[in-house]
C-alpha cells in the first residue's frame, strides 16, 4: 500500500468509511471529473452517490439520523473526496458548517426541524458571511437586519461568495444587528435564512443573480445574495438570541479551516499521484525521467510536503474533536497544507512538461482549482496574524 497521507489510530468504522469513499473516488469521481469540470456542468450523479453514502450527514448526531462521526473523520473523508474532484469537496464543505453550528448553538427545535433533513441531504446548507467590499474584516458586515415591533426582523444587503449559493436551501447568513453593545462584535446576529434552490428570487426579498464565473472550482456554483426587505421570524435566530453571531461564524470559521486544510492536502495527494506516475512513463535520453537526479529529488520533496500538510491537518481536526480552541492550529494547517499544495501541484506541473499545459492531462485542472486554496477559508497572511497574536500571548516576556 502506498505510505503517503495514512493516519494512525483510526477505529475500524472510521477505516471503513475512508476505505468506501476511496472506491467511490475511484470509481465514480476521477473518470469524470475533467469532462464535468471543462464544461461547469453540475455532478449531480456523484451527489446523489454521496447522499447514498451517507456523507452528508457523516458528523450529524445519530439522534438526528445522522452518522454521529468526528470532524477527523469527515477531514479525513473530504481529503480523498478532493483527491478526486476538490468541487466536490466543495458542495459538502458549506454544508457541514451549517450543520456544524446548529449542532454546537442551534436550539433544540431549530436542530430538531433541519437536521434530520440535513442529514439525509434533502435541506442543503450554505454558509454567508462575506460582502463585495468586507474581504477579511468581518466586522465591516454592512447586511443590516432591522428588529419590526412585533419581534421579527427585516434583512437588506448584499452577501458574496456564496459556495452552493444556487442549490443550497438553508442559508447561514451573518448580519449587522442593532442590540446595544459597545462592540462592533456583539451588534452581530447569524440567521437560519430559508430559500428555494435555483437563480432569481428564490424567497421574498432574497435574490440569487446567478452563477459567478471562476478560473477554476467549477462544477459547483459560486454566488451573490441579494436581500431586499427579507422579513424573518426571530425564530430563525441562530441560538434563539441575538447579538452572538460573530462568535458563531468564528466556531464555523475555524472547522471550516480544517476543511480547507483537507481539501489542499487532497489535491496535493492527487498532484504528487500524477507526477510521479507521468515520472516514471516518460522518457528522456534513454532512461524514464524518474531517474534522473532532478526529478527525482523533486518528487521526494513533494511527497514530504504531502506528508507534512496531512499530519498538521490531522492534528488540528484530533484538537477540535477534544473541544479544545485550536484557532492556531487550524490556522497553522490551512496554511501550510494551501502553500505546500500550490507547491505540490506545479511540481507535477513541471514535470509534465508542456503536456502539463494542455487541458487532455488533469494536471491543469490542478493547477487552476489549487490556487483557490490560498484564499479560502482567510488567506494566508490572515493565518500569520491569527498566529502570530497568539504566540505573542503566549510567549509574553515576564
Amino acid at each position: 500500500m502506498p505510505r503517503l497521507c495514512q493516519t494512525d489510530g483510526l477505529s475500524e468504522d472510521q477505516t471503513e468509511i475512508l476505505k468506501a469513499v476511496r472506491q467511490f473516488v475511484d470509481e465514480q469521481i476521477i473518470p469524470v471529473a475533467q469532462e464535468l469540470e471543462h464544461a461547469d456542468e453540475y455532478p449531480q450523479e456523484i451527489i446523489d452517490g454521496l447522499k447514498e453514502l451517507g456523507v452528508f450527514g457523516l458528523t450529524i448526531p445519530e439522534e438526528f439520523g445522522g452518522l454521529g462521526e468526528s470532524l477527523l473523520t469527515y477531514a479525513l473523508v473530504v481529503e480523498e473526496i478532493a483527491r478526486g474532484w476538490m468541487s466536490v469537496s466543495g458542495v459538502i464543505n458549506t454544508h457541514f458548517i451549517v450543520a456544524y453550528m446548529l449542532i454546537q448553538h442551534g436550539t433544540e427545535e431549530q436542530k430538531q426541524k433541519y437536521l434530520p433533513r440535513m442529514a439525509t441531504g434533502e435541506v442543503r446548507g450554505a454558509f454567508s458571511m462575506s460582502e463585495p467590499g468586507l474581504g477579511s474584516d468581518v466586522s465591516a458586515v454592512s447586511t443590516k437586519a432591522t428588529r419590526a415591533d412585533d419581534g421579527s426582523y427585516s434583512i437588506t444587503g448584499q452577501k458574496m461568495w456564496l459556495t452552493n449559493g444556487a442549490t443550497s436551501t438553508l442559508v447561514a447568513v451573518l448580519t449587522k444587528t442593532d442590540e446595544g453593545a459597545d462592540s462592533v462584535y456583539k451588534n452581530m446576529t447569524t440567521f437560519l435564512v430559508e430559500k428555494e434552490a435555483g437563480f432569481g428570487e428564490t424567497a421574498q426579498g432574497i435574490t440569487v443573480p446567478g452563477k459567478i464565473d471562476k478560473m477554476g472550482y467549477k462544477g459547483v456554483e459560486t454566488t451573490e445574495l441579494i436581500f431586499e426587505g427579507h422579513e424573518i421570524s426571530a425564530d430563525q435566530v441562530l441560538g434563539g438570541e441575538p447579538g452572538k453571531g460573530f462568535f458563531q461564524m468564528m466556531d464555523g470559521v475555524e472547522v471550516g479551516r480544517v476543511n480547507v486544510a483537507a481539501r489542499a492536502c487532497g489535491l496535493a495527494w492527487r498532484g504528487f499521484e500524477l507526477g510521479i506516475a507521468y515520472a516514471q512513463q516518460r522518457k528522456t535520453f534513454g532512461k524514464a525521467i524518474a531517474e534522473h537526479q532532478a526529478v527525482l529529488f523533486r518528487l521526494a520533496e513533494m511527497a514530504t510536503k504531502v506528508e507534512v500538510a496531512h499530519t498538521m491537518m490531522v492534528k488540528a481536526a484530533r484538537l477540535k474533536d477534544t473541544g479544545q480552541r485550536m484557532d492556531v492550529e487550524a490556522g497553522m494547517a490551512k496554511m501550510v497544507a494551501s502553500e505546500y499544495a500550490n507547491e505540490v501541484v506545479e511540481d507535477s506541473f513541471r514535470i509534465h512538461g508542456g503536456y502539463g499545459y494542455s487541458k487532455e492531462y488533469e494536471i491543469e485542472r490542478l493547477m487552476r482549482e489549487v490556487k483557490f486554496m490560498l484564499i479560502g477559508e482567510g488567506t494566508s497572511d490572515i493565518q500569520k496574524m491569527i498566529i502570530g497574536r497568539s504566540l505573542l500571548k503566549d510567549y509574553r516576556l515576564r
